[in-house]
């Protein structure tokens, strides 16, 4: 197991969450969730056909014991739900809001936001699309900051930078071409997102094709932009740029690019890319080349903690997902 994964799984065990699970049927999450009880990261809530996931656990040779079982479809909760709901917000009707949570995924968020649950994860049937919806649906975004984004953590061996083999990656699951105002926002949601999973005290790097007007072009502009953004929102954030990926990891490219003494070049623990398409490849280009663990992503941003897996996951990546969002929920 990484160092990184055991201090998250250290983290979590010490004040373990209510994570609830919508897709309570599934061998995964019922794998997942057994698992994630027993090395005790979390207090698992499944929410689904109760007689179904009962079924299958059985099948699967899974206890269910320790384990609350929320059943669904359940009228009545969802009209108890509705009316707790509404006494916090006033953006539904209690109708509107009961049809809703039809849907699990709905219900879940709304168990999130109420405090039936500290936090919510889902994905094995679910895309990140629809999960990120029911959060802005039901939950919105924290106070100052305007959109959702991900994050990520690269581990790549052989490559020692601030925070060793470690980086954080921004957004490479979400915002397909952010504005300069979401990508302020994915600055400061990456580095309170490093700060509170592993302690580090974050320096942000927003990434371009230029560093520091070595172009002109009304991309780079954006990313100039975005940084005076985050800067004026949070100004005891390190957050600098625009860079180069190499002047924004490598101390002795920052030494020839960048020479006006800024506190991340060449020591970035987290690097903002521009948009999704060079986050993807980005992120697919260390994968393959230097063999390196990408964990997450982890959707930040949000005014509570949900979290959504890949749907090809192994339960033993969903693990360390379900950690980093309990641990989020902090």
């Amino acid at each position: 197991m990484s160092g990184i994964m055991e201090g998250l799984y250290e983290k979590a065990r010490k004040n373990p969450k209510r994570m609830v699970f919508p897709e309570a049927t599934e061998d995964r999450i019922l794998q997942a969730a057994r698992k994630a009880l027993d090395m005790g990261i979390v207090k698992p809530i499944l929410l689904g056909d109760a007689a179904a996931a009962t079924a299958r656990a059985e099948a699967l040779g899974v206890s269910l014991d320790g384990i609350v079982l929320v059943n669904h479809p359940d009228e009545a909760r969802a009209a108890e739900y509705a009316g707790r709901y509404l006494e916090r917000k006033q953006d539904y009707s209690p109708a509107a809001l009961q049809r809703r949570m039809k849907d699990p995924l709905n219900m879940a968020v709304i168990m999130v936001e109420i405090g039936d649950a500290d936090c919510m994860m889902a994905g094995v049937t679910r895309t990140t699309g629809d999960v990120v919806l029911a959060g802005q649906m039901f939950l919105g975004t924290k106070p100052g900051l305007t959109c959702v984004s991900s994050i990520g953590i690269l581990d790549v061996p052989g490559w020692t930078g601030s925070e060793g083999s470690l980086l954080g990656i921004a957004d490479c699951a979400v915002n397909a071409d952010p504005t300069e105002e979401e990508l302020a926002d994915i600055a400061i949601a990456s580095a309170d997102s490093v700060r509170s999973l592993f302690g580090w005290e974050p320096r942000v790097a927003m990434l371009s094709f230029s560093t520091r007007g070595s172009a002109e072009h009304a991309k780079v502009d954006k990313v100039r932009n975005a940084i005076a953004i985050a800067r004026g929102k949070r100004p005891e954030l390190l957050i600098d740029g625009e860079f180069q990926l190499d002047a924004a990891i490598n101390p002795k490219v920052a030494e020839r690019k960048v020479r006006d003494g800024s506190p991340v070049a060449g020591k970035a623990n987290v690097i903002v890319f521009p948009d999704l398409g060079a986050g993807n490849i980005g992120v697919k280009l260390v994968q393959n080349f230097a063999g390196a663990n990408a964990y997450g992503p982890m959707l930040q941003g949000f005014s509570k903690a949900i979290g959504d897996f890949s749907r090809s996951a192994p339960v033993d990546e969903m693990l360390g997902n379900i950690a980093m969002v309990a641990v989020s929920a902090s």
